[in-house]
């Protein structure tokens, strides 16, 4: 009797438990969301403040409900599990030719990120450091089991705190100044991308024509300056040669705020395997970005025919009709593919040297999948269901970005910042 009570219990086992293989989307969204719990997923870009901007500013946006034409707001935000957010202070390069001041246009910025936190602080706290980010994390985590993502809330509540982190989007931003650059600091930006579309004065850019071969011996005194303050330098925008005269200077960590692997998606943009390698002996981090032309070789070779196409074509009527109908032809990137980076980057450059960097609200199109923020669980579940250990996941969610600050920080110290 009790040989057939266990083999009876032993049936009815089989039959109930679910074999890992069969587990479905929910199942690895749920522990995703369990993972998330337990450290936060830090995004190294996202443009809402320029988006808000040019919607006529912090009054004319309420955050803290859905925005359907956004693609960040404070319920997206908290679906999304967000624990960290780096709000970039973009700077168009257009204030270098339109008698406009970079450094203006950045503070402008900065101000914004800053009163965005301010105006929410039931939801949002600054950080300046690696240990605000964990203090800010705890502080809303301290009951993290019984906290519900699945579901946007349409207002913050008091036990909720997303870190704000700034990164300047554009090395112009500085006017040629470390005046300037440490009073950003101050301020508290703590990343500065070299530069954005174009070469500037001491850096080129991965999108403009080389003018100095990399960093000039003032680009290299920039970096320097940004490690003996504890400012990541990002390295997302500059060209290789830059990359590497940068990761040559660097003391500390190097930071990709959105970029992806070139050997998937051949942009400019992306990273190549050989710098990759150089990111792995520097102990930077890649935040791997959605930008459906970085992430998908065939949208890449898409869009570039459809440039062509248009400098081919005069008329703009003609232009604007073309490009809708080639833009409804357009083949989609997906969230598949950017879990395909992100697994390329840990191949060549090591576990430890990729993170998320989404560009959200900073780019047009989206990955199926990743439409906007509240999405990135979703990614994390997908690593899962390809196998990827918990431990491996919270590195990429936040961990890998949080060493990488903690590092520029530590150079910091031994380099002895506030020293002239």
């Amino acid at each position: 009797m009790r040989v057939i009570w266990k083999v009876a219990v032993g049936l009815a086992f089989v039959l109930t438990a679910r074999p890992p293989d069969r587990l479905t989307a929910q199942d690895y969204r749920a522990r995703a969301l369990r993972i998330l719990a337990t450290v936060p997923l830090i995004d190294g870009h996202n443009d809402i403040p320029d988006a808000i901007r040019e919607r006529g500013g912090l009054d004319s946006v309420d955050f803290g409900v859905l925005q359907p034409k956004l693609m960040t707001d404070i319920p997206k935000l908290t679906a999304g599990a967000v624990g960290a957010q780096y709000w970039a202070a973009y700077v168009p390069v257009t204030t270098l030719h339109g008698g406009e001041h970079p450094a203006v246009y950045a503070l402008e910025q900065i101000d914004l990120v800053r009163r965005l936190c301010g105006k929410y602080s039931r939801t949002f706290a600054l950080a300046l450091t690696a240990a605000d980010v964990e203090r800010n994390f705890k502080a809303a985590r301290g009951n993290a089991t019984s906290l519900n993502y699945e579901r946007p809330r349409a207002t913050a509540t008091r036990d909720s705190k997303i870190s704000c982190l700034i990164g300047i989007e554009g090395g112009h931003a500085i006017e040629n100044s470390l005046g300037a650059l440490r009073m950003f600091y101050e301020l508290g930006v703590r990343y500065m991308t070299l530069t954005h579309w174009e070469t500037i004065d001491w850096a080129d850019a991965a999108t403009d024509s080389a003018k100095h071969g990399g960093l000039t011996p003032f680009g290299e005194e920039v970096v320097r300056e940004m490690n003996r303050l504890g400012m990541l330098v990002d390295l997302s925008h500059v060209s290789d040669a830059t990359m590497v005269d940068a990761i040559r200077v660097s003391r500390a960590p190097v930071f990709f705020s959105h970029s992806s692997a070139r050997a998937l998606a051949n942009h400019v943009r992306n990273v190549p395997d050989s710098i990759l390698k150089m990111v792995r002996a520097n102990g930077g981090v890649v935040m791997v970005n959605f930008n459906p032309g970085f992430v998908s070789e065939a949208v890449r070779v898409y869009e570039d025919s459809m440039a062509r196409r248009a400098r081919a074509l005069r008329d703009s009527g003609v232009v604007a009709d073309s490009l809708k109908a080639w833009g409804a032809r357009a083949p989609k990137a997906t969230l598949a593919q950017v879990a395909d980076h992100i697994e390329h980057i840990r191949d060549v450059a090591g576990v430890d040297a990729v993170g998320l960097g989404s560009d959200f609200d900073g780019i047009t199109e989206v990955p199926v999948g990743l439409e906007d923020v509240s999405k990135f669980p979703d990614l994390i579940a997908e690593l899962l269901r390809r196998g990827w250990s918990d431990d491996d996941a919270r590195k990429v969610a936040g961990l890998n970005a949080l060493r990488v600050l903690r590092a520029a920080e530590r150079v910091a110290a031994e380099t002895g910042k506030g020293k002239n």
